[in-house]
């Protein structure tokens, strides 16, 4: 059997990939400008990596390896600075968000990259559908068992990065009464849920080798799941959130998942659990259609509970994993979210609620996210 080699890296050390959409100026609909960006960009220099993801309206920014909130979030700040400088020049905008309001999926085109294309060709119609965007975490570990362990554990805290990113609540022009739509278009692909549960990495080794024997796979990219190792940067990577509005939003998100994963492995509270998986899509559901007003399905404990004072009681425990002081302030900020139960989702709704207008809410959501302005005090 062939070995899949698992590229160790430093403990808890951090990567950030933000999609985001790229806008016109006179109504925010999306517009196929991701090629005209990437060209003026590639003339200058800036931080991370700023590169085309699958329709002609998306773009794709990923920090460079971080180890704190206050590192990754100004690493982000120099990618947008460079990335607003040329979209300016080109009457951009440039929002988060983990779904375009009122975009039509059939209007979009797919980037021209052979893997795009493929990706066309097999998934068909759903490819456009998934003019979605997302936040990726990664998170460093040490072996590849360590990344397994993670995975297995982190499935426990999935509804809470759906819940605290959550941003999606209007969908092809209308109210979709969920906190997160985006994750319905993932969950249409054929690979899409969460990693078998297997022992260790020598036990995913043997699935994933014999998922490709039988031609279902050729790499890990193909698995569309909610948490996937990445052996070949050494990490494990979170997919379930939504782009936030912000880039403070981002950051805090990722020094959550950091101080989580630190919390798991060097605490040991929790071992994994299939009863994890056995509510999983359940409570991945719950966390998508209501947000931080969800209860969901506690499977160690065998109860409901409001996902708002779960999430609220674990940042109260894992804070002190931060590091530093700036990250442990960001995860202050994250609780009083969960507690006021005021995420992305209602703001954006609230916006609606005020004008009356979709087109003003992506213009709302693109002055946020390019001015890195603080979201409404409750």
């Amino acid at each position: 059997m062939t070995t899949l080699a698992f590229k160790t890296s430093d403990s808890y050390t951090l990567g950030v990939e933000l999609e985001l959409q790229v806008l016109n100026s006179r109504d925010f609909n999306l517009t196929g400008a991701t090629a005209d960006l990437l060209a003026l960009l590639e003339k200058g220099t800036h931080p991370g990596d700023i590169k085309p993801e699958l329709t002609e309206a998306m773009i794709e920014i990923s920090t460079s390896i971080q180890r704190g909130y206050g590192g990754l979030l100004r690493e982000l700040e120099g990618i947008r600075e460079a990335l607003l400088r040329e979209a300016g020049r080109l009457n951009l905008g440039i929002a988060g968000g983990g779904a375009h309001p009122f975009q039509k999926w059939h209007d979009q085109r797919i980037f021209d990259a052979p893997r795009y294309q493929h990706i066309h060709d097999l998934y068909g119609y759903l490819a456009k559908q998934f003019t979605v965007f997302g936040q990726h975490i990664h998170i460093g570990c040490d072996s590849g068992d360590t990344a397994v362990r993670l995975a297995h554990l982190f499935s426990r805290y999935i509804p809470h990065f759906i819940a605290l990113s959550a941003s999606s609540p209007f969908f092809q022009g209308v109210d979709t009464f969920f906190a997160s739509s985006r994750l319905n278009s993932v969950s249409a692909f054929p690979l899409a849920g969460h990693l078998p549960f297997v022992a260790d990495w020598a036990g995913f080794t043997e699935y994933f080798e014999h998922m490709r024997a039988l031609h279902v796979v050729e790499s890990m990219k193909d698995f569309y799941w909610d948490i996937r190792p990445k052996p070949e940067y050494g990490t494990i990577e979170i997919r379930v959130c939504d782009t936030p509005l912000t880039l403070e939003r981002a950051a805090a998100l990722a020094t959550y998942a950091r101080a989580l994963a630190r919390y798991l492995i060097e605490k040991r509270p929790l071992e994994p659990a299939q009863d994890v998986y056995r509510v999983y899509g359940y409570n991945r559901f719950l966390a998508c259609r209501f947000g931080l007003d969800a209860d969901i399905i506690d499977p160690y404990e065998r109860r409901k509970r409001l996902l708002a004072e779960d999430i609220a009681y674990t940042l109260s425990h894992v804070a002190s994993f931060a590091d530093e002081e700036e990250g442990a302030l960001a995860l202050l900020r994250l609780r009083e979210v969960a507690t006021q139960r005021r995420g992305d989702s209602t703001l954006l709704r609230e916006r609606l609620e005020q004008t009356k207008s979709l087109s003003d809410v992506v213009r709302w959501a693109a002055q946020l996210w390019m001015q890195g302005a603080s979201l409404p005090a409750s």
